[in-house]
């Protein structure tokens, strides 16, 4: 591959392989479960295939459906095990790494954006990309004042590719389903459309950045790296070394992935309220784990391209009716709930069993501290999906007003991720330092 695919015809074609590609495989499979190989093993041979081209379509193609991807790989611990095993490490991929661009067309860029005599402003560039995100990679360099540096080059036409992927991929929708039983895929395609072309505009992603790097400047916990040069499709900010969460999710220590958890649970009640934003794409790609001067482990946050901005911190009815729901005030969190556009006017719901629906979810708000699991989370999702379940009936009949869609996303990504750490978190504690309303329902 020379260059990101631009041509519609040829990325929508890739991207109807994937329901194509699966409808072969099951037409496989049935062979080889009439040639006498056991279902569980033809199931589990499908289920690889089926994961190595989710991974090599969406990871040559970039763009929109790179970001697809990228969101799949965070909601897998959702899912049952036998379906979300086979995928697991071939989503995962996508939070690290992706088929590189070719160096000529690396260079091409940066003189593009930079000028001519780009290379001046560095004493070491390395061609070989150290990152692969949805829209740009990322290469080492040594700035031209002695700097470790990160420079993140835009693809040449994400933008046309974001949009146009994203567009199919709500086409496919439907026939994506089979990826991810149990999963709305429709919605999650649309509200990554509604968002990420933000990405786009690099001179947004310095401004967030540089927020976060000055508000947690010095902080014992949290390390932002600061920018340091911004362009048209090139952002170049301190190189930042340290564990991915990847890797701690794969491999880290259990005191390792509960310090994780527990700062990841932090920047995401903290950073509101400390910078107006709220970082609104937590996959565990974007963050470190780093050694800090006191040989406690602090979490590096990276790519700060999408963003919700939140003036006032944290919107208080949500620790509000949070407090309520633990307090067991039906009548309070129904009343509240109402007024804030979650149940429509012409919905009557019994605030009982509105109680009944929440409370289960809080589970982790509730307890001193808690144990995030994957388990947890697909009892969760199953008790919500099953079409049988009083929680499935009710929960249909709750709206999401247009403000709390991405705080919903991220805070329900940002579980995800805790599940994958299996980390044991204090939450409460930054529910009470954090979220307005929560420490009381005043």
């Amino acid at each position: 591959m020379s260059d990101l695919p631009r041509k519609a015809v040829t990325r929508t074609v890739k991207l109807a392989a994937l329901p194509i590609g699966i409808a072969g495989r099951v037409t496989w499979g049935l062979g080889k479960r009439i040639g006498g190989k056991s279902a569980e093993i033809v199931a589990r041979e499908l289920q690889q295939r089926t994961a190595e081209q989710l991974f090599r379509t969406l990871g040559e193609l970039k763009g929109g459906a790179m970001k697809f991807g990228q969101a799949l790989s965070v909601f897998e611990s959702a899912l049952p095990e036998e379906v979300a095993g086979p995928y697991r490490a071939a989503l995962t991929k996508l939070q690290e790494a992706a088929p590189p661009l070719p160096a000529a067309t690396v260079h091409q860029v940066l003189a593009d954006r930079l000028g001519a005599r780009w290379r001046d402003l560095f004493e070491e560039f390395e061609d070989k990309p150290a990152a692969a995100a949805s829209i740009g990679q990322v290469h080492r360099a040594v700035w031209h004042d002695g700097r470790q540096v990160a420079v993140k080059v835009q693809y040449p036409g994400a933008g046309e590719a974001l949009l146009s992927d994203l567009k199919q991929l709500g086409r496919f929708a439907g026939l994506l389903g089979p990826l991810v039983p149990g999963m709305e895929i429709k919605p999650l395609i649309k509200e990554l459309r509604d968002r990420v072309s933000e990405e786009l505009d690099y001179e947004l992603e310095a401004e967030a950045q540089r927020t976060h790097a000055d508000a947690f400047a010095d902080d014992p916990d949290v390390v932002v790296p600061d920018v340091v040069h911004q362009g048209d499709q090139v952002l170049v900010t301190e190189w930042m070394d340290g564990t991915p969460l990847s890797e701690v999710i794969a491999d880290g220590s259990e005191e390792e992935r509960d310090r994780a958890g527990q700062l990841l649970a932090r920047f995401l009640f903290s950073g509101p309220a400390r910078t107006g934003l709220l970082h609104a794409d937590p996959h565990p790609g974007n963050f470190r784990l780093i050694p800090g001067p006191d040989g406690r482990m602090r979490l590096g946050v990276l790519d700060f391209g999408t963003v919700d901005r939140l003036p006032g911190g944290w919107p208080k009815p949500i620790g509000r009716s949070l407090r309520m729901t633990l307090d067991g005030d039906a009548e309070g969190v129904y009343g509240h709930l109402c007024a804030e556009g979650f149940v429509r006017e012409s919905v009557e719901l019994d605030p009982d069993a509105v109680l009944d629906y929440l409370k289960p979810i809080i589970e982790p708000a509730e307890a001193e501290e808690f144990t995030f699991t994957r388990p947890w989370l697909r009892g969760q999702a199953a008790r919500i999906a099953d079409p049988r379940s009083p929680a499935h009936q009710l929960g249909r009949q709750i709206n999401l007003p247009p403000s709390y869609l991405l705080i919903h996303r991220v805070t329900l990504s940002t579980i995800g991720v805790l599940c994958q750490l299996g980390a044991t978190v204090r939450l409460r504690d930054e529910l009470d330092t954090w979220l307005p309303g929560f420490a009381s329902a005043e």
